[in-house]
């Protein structure tokens, strides 16, 4: 009998029509959901049954109560992507549910981006351009990135990938993180400093590059803000929850920080009451930084294949648990 396999969640659809569902459907019954499940309950009646859930997109959440319904059934939970933060790993491991996820397949898609956004910003680009097509002529003072300093908070490999084309871009590159590699450093042209308050001191721009995890959730709060310079700007293209985002409006709103950059927020989508949709000083985008043609290729194919690898042997290409 063909083993089920259940994706809940593919919206917006990137999945759909697909290679990587092709390659999947080789290997089972395939139902895919190219809405977003509006309850918990409709979560579960979705992947009922299912010996394969596709996680699509991080909106969907998976704790203990969740996992412990599907451990009926569910043999394998397949993550497209690297983030793991929706999903409670201990008790998957408890329940006997493999987690697999696709890592790396978007780093240069999300550095560029990353990069794009501090251009944005600094050049204060959104705003030239809406001015220029109002028929206007405004011309001012920029931001130049050239010889400022980058502090880079999280040196896995998008960090490290963004700190290379930052320092191609003429900027010094300060890095902090829990788990420092100087190999790592020399190889790509960054210094390790000895703590984030010495980072924050120090750096015009300060990217972030972090997991959530209980050591990260709200690590950027109004006690950083206040660390950092007068005039700096903030890039986020990890995780929304990092950064506390009522401090993050004050230091905005108030001018401590020149702009920021986001890619990620702590409500996905954000609340259209946010405020930091009413600042001029901030350019936003939905999570879409890693969502290049050859970026979804690379991490559904992988994804797939860890579906098709537990199915024919009960091994995938990239367990996390």
């Amino acid at each position: 009998m063909r083993p089920t396999i259940v994706i809940p969640d593919d919206s917006p659809p990137v999945i759909s029509g697909t290679p990587a569902l092709e390659r999947m459907m080789s290997a089972g019954n395939v139902t895919v959901y190219t809405t977003p499940p509006a309850t918990r309950k409709e979560l579960l009646q979705r992947i009922s049954g299912a010996h394969t859930v596709v996680n699509i997109r991080a909106y969907c959440k998976f704790p203990r109560d969740v996992l412990q319904i599907m451990s009926g059934a569910t043999r394998h939970l397949a993550i497209w992507g690297t983030g793991t933060d929706n999903v409670d790993l201990g008790a998957a491991a408890d329940f006997g549910i493999l987690v697999s996820n696709t890592p790396n397949t978007a780093t240069d898609a999300i550095a560029e981006h990353g990069l794009a956004l501090l251009l944005a910003v600094a050049r204060r680009v959104p705003q030239v351009d809406a001015s220029v097509k109002r028929g206007e002529w405004i011309r001012g003072m920029l931001y130049q990135c050239h010889g400022k300093t980058l502090g880079i908070v999280g040196t896995g490999v998008i960090g490290t990938r963004f700190a290379e084309l930052a320092r191609a871009a003429g900027m010094n590159v300060l890095a902090w993180t829990f788990h420092p590699d100087q190999a790592k450093a020399s190889r790509s042209g960054f210094e390790y400093v000895a703590s984030l308050e010495e980072l924050l001191n120090r750096a015009d721009i300060v990217s972030l590059h972090l997991r959530s995890s209980d050591q990260t959730r709200g690590m950027f709060g109004h006690a950083q803000f206040a660390m950092m310079k007068a005039g700096a700007i903030l890039i986020n293209t990890a995780r929304g929850d990092i950064v506390d985002e009522d401090a993050l409006v004050s230091a905005l709103a108030s001018g401590k920080l020149l702009g920021a950059g986001l890619d990620v927020f702590a409500q996905e989508p954000i609340a259209r009451t946010s405020p930091l949709l009413g600042l001029s000083n901030v350019v936003l985008s939905p999570h879409t930084a890693g969502t290049t043609p050859e970026a979804l290729q690379n991490g559904l194919m992988r994804c797939a294949g860890n579906v098709v690898a537990f199915i024919e042997s009960g091994q995938v290409l990239n367990r996390v648990v």
